[in-house]
């Protein structure tokens, strides 16, 4: 459901500050820039040489919204939590699977939640991995994307985990057996397993309720794009179409979701 969208890496448009539909400042002309980290499926990806994905698809109803193209940029997801391309004028919002958090919000102010998650370890079949107990008692191997909150909280739970720099590293990382099993989050690990390749060779063990929930983040006191992001985000929930993105990418929409 990507609509004509453009993608960059690391680069800043140098026009500064523009305005899109209702005085929303943006900050290249006719665009909403948003910052990703790629690939991150099935929240942002890459399909037939189009950036794809839940979130893509949602931030698209922000951009319709001002009138204006989602252009994408992907960027390390470590460098989310400082709000440092937000503040460099390189993008208008992050959004990545990111977690609200207290810590985070020193650092940006986060749109209203759009995305329930939990945490679950993925292991490979052959290591016979079914909990983080497991982990700590056969003194096997655990791994986490770098930055995440998969990675604080097996390192809250005493481990330290191999860290990866994204997704599809964490994925290869048990491929090749260099970690046992792996704290993620649960919709990414269900995203792999449709695939029966992966299904084969790993497993879900332990599901990790964190009370984890997805937000867009914007600079601090963009209080106009925060405002057009809560508003798509709650239209989208009263109109259908958030169901209709959430079966699209992800599967069946709890009955227990906002």
């Amino acid at each position: 459901m990507a609509l004509g969208l453009l993608l960059a890496v690391g680069c800043s448009s140098g026009e500064g500050a523009a305005e899109a539909a209702g005085g929303v400042p943006v900050v290249e002309k006719g665009r909403l820039t948003t910052c990703t980290h790629l690939p991150y499926p099935p929240f942002q990806f890459e399909r037939d040489g189009a950036i794809v994905g839940f979130d893509v698809s949602l931030i698209d109803l922000v951009a319709k919204r001002l009138k204006v193209e989602q252009k994408i940029v992907d960027t390390p997801f470590e460098n989310f939590k400082t709000g440092a391309f937000l503040n460099s004028g390189e993008c208008d919002l992050a959004a990545a699977g990111m977690t609200i958090t207290a810590d985070r919000k020193k650092n940006v102010d986060f749109s209203v939640p759009y995305f329930d998650a939990t945490q679950a370890l993925l292991a490979t079949r052959k290591s016979g991995v079914g909990s983080l107990a497991d982990i700590r008692a056969g003194k096997r191997k655990l791994g986490a994307q770098a930055g995440t909150t998969g990675e604080s909280y097996a390192k809250e739970q005493g481990f330290d985990p191999v860290a990866f720099e994204s997704s599809d590293a964490v994925l290869s990382g048990l491929r090749t057996g260099q970690v046992d099993a792996v704290v993620i989050d649960y919709p990414v690990v269900r995203g792999w397993l449709k695939d029966k390749r992966n299904s084969a060779a790993f497993t879900v063990g332990q599901h990790i309720e964190t009370g984890e929930q997805y937000g867009v983040s914007v600079k601090k006191g963009n209080e106009e794009l925060l405002a057009a992001i809560d508003g798509a985000i709650k239209e989208a929930r009263a109109d259908g179409t958030y169901q209709k993105l959430y079966e699209e990418w992800i599967g069946p929409l709890p009955q227990s979701a906002p």
